[in-house]
């Protein structure tokens, strides 16, 4: 532990599984006190059951509710006496083309990737205004500038969620408050890999090997495990960042700068243009 945290309160939703988990263990780590939400109390329970006694508050609620992202902070706030950092990191992926996704499924796809890091960041703001200044993260996606095939809803709740962050940066900067987003590519957590399975029955192989398969052209040629996301998302929460406000920060291997048709042909044993 470097202490990079130290003294910093910090809230991060969706914080029970995955990338939650794995930045509330980074935050404690570095110092900071930390209140992770979620809408299932469970997973809550045992990540904060594998931290250090008085160094997380669990507290249940729905991002997508104005009440509850209000109750959310206000918890924050009883526990370490202020929110400096707030990670809206909770999601969901379904997927769904625009002729066939269910329109309540649509709804509740920006309810939560959008409208949830809305209301947070509207309950967060005026308290970090208060103390002269704070950290918002926002976990997007490479899906956010690379489309996924079927996806639509998830794609656009994670590019308007760029967009809102740079708003909130530019509104917001006269304040001390800074707002960044970190976009992950392929990370194996839970939900990616139940996401993987179809794949891994049409390839007649297990996770693993869909997951290989999906990420074959990527340059660092694997998935991300969820701690590889932590550090990024530690630096933009640290005094290291502040003077970076409005920034994407892509963890995804390299897989933002590849042309998949090149890929495809140099996966061959050829290159581009050769007879």
């Amino acid at each position: 532990m470097s202490g990079r945290l130290n003294g910093k309160v910090a809230l991060i939703t969706g914080g029970g599984t995955g990338l939650g988990a794995a930045f509330a263990k980074a935050f404690v780590e570095e110092g900071a006190k930390v209140v992770i939400t979620g809408r299932r109390r469970e997973p809550l329970e045992k990540v904060a059951n594998g931290l250090p006694e008085g160094s997380v508050l669990v507290v249940q609620g729905d991002v997508s509710d104005v009440e509850s992202a209000k109750a959310m902070v206000d918890a924050t706030i009883s526990f370490g006496g202020k929110i400096d950092v707030l990670v809206n990191n909770a999601g969901i992926d379904p997927a769904g083309t625009v002729t066939d996704i269910p329109i309540e499924q649509w709804k509740q796809i920006i309810d939560i990737n959008l409208t949830g890091p809305f209301l947070m960041m509207r309950a967060a703001i005026p308290h970090m205004a208060e103390i002269g200044g704070g950290s918002i993260i926002n976990i997007a996606s490479l899906a956010a500038v690379r489309n996924i095939p079927a996806m639509p809803a998830y794609s656009a709740s994670k590019s308007g969620l760029i967009g809102l962050t740079n708003a909130v940066a530019l509104d917001y900067g006269p304040q001390n408050i800074r707002c960044n987003i970190v976009a992950p590519g392929p990370i194996r957590t839970e939900m990616l890999e139940h996401s993987m399975s179809g794949l891994a029955d049409s390839l007649n192989t297990d996770i693993t090997g869909a997951l290989n398969a999906m990420t074959r052209f990527i340059p660092l040629r694997r998935p991300a495990l969820p701690d590889e996301v932590s550090g990024a998302v530690v630096f933009l929460a640290s005094d290291e960042s502040k003077f970076i406000t409005g920034t994407t920060i892509m963890v995804d291997g390299g897989a933002c700068v590849v042309d998949p048709c090149g890929a495809a042909v140099s996966s061959a044993g050829v290159n581009w243009g050769n007879g």
